[in-house]
Formats: C-alpha cells, sequence, structure tokens
C-alpha cells in the first residue's frame, strides 16, 4: 500500500461519523445497507451521511452496489486488512522495531 493510500484511508477513518458507519455496516455483513439504513441509527440528516460515505467510499474502505434506484454499501474487508498491515508496517519502521500485532473489533 502506498503512503498516499494510507494517509487517504487513515483520514477517512480520523472522524467519529465515519467510524460509526463503518460499525453499522459491520453489524450488517449478511445485506448490504443503503444509506436511509445508516441513517435510522444516526442522529443526522441524510445528506450528512450520504457525505461521509462518500468519503470512505474515496479511501476505498467501502464499495457502492446499485440495487435498483438505491445504492447499497458493503465494507472492504480487503482493504482494511491491507491498511492494517501497512499500519503495522509503519509503526515498526519508525520504532525501530517489530510492533505487537494490533488488536481490531472484528469489522
Amino acid at each position: 500500500m502506498r503512503d498516499d493510500d494510507i494517509a487517504t484511508a487513515m483520514r477517512a477513518l480520523g472522524h467519529p461519523v465515519r467510524l460509526n458507519i463503518l460499525r453499522i455496516l459491520a453489524t450488517q455483513q449478511q445485506s448490504p445497507c443503503c444509506c436511509s439504513d445508516v441513517t435510522v441509527s444516526l442522529p443526522l440528516a441524510q445528506s450528512t451521511v450520504s457525505q461521509h460515505i462518500k468519503v470512505l467510499l474515496d479511501a476505498g474502505l467501502i464499495e457502492r452496489k446499485s440495487r435498483g434506484t438505491r445504492n447499497c454499501y458493503t465494507i472492504r474487508h480487503d482493504r482494511l486488512a491491507e491498511l492494517g498491515a501497512a499500519y503495522t508496517g509503519l509503526l515498526a519502521g519508525l520504532t525501530g522495531g517489530p510492533v505487537k500485532e494490533l488488536e481490531m473489533d472484528p469489522v
């Protein structure tokens, strides 16, 4: 993973609302969530949720699938795994030694 990709993903994860959106999508693993499904779980307008979803999409952390007239979203587990490995490697390089594997909530 390139430094630009890591930085983009870290910026996307740098807002509590976007972390909550990822958690909501993680709880819906069997089926993709639409923006309105996410909005029900957050005290925000749908337009605000849509803006946060766009940031996650642009960072490649989620993917969009069309279902009729609605767009639904799922987590890109492969991308999150790549980010975790890159982050661990980055920290090891900065500290000069091995870094304990990060414990992450299942997403």
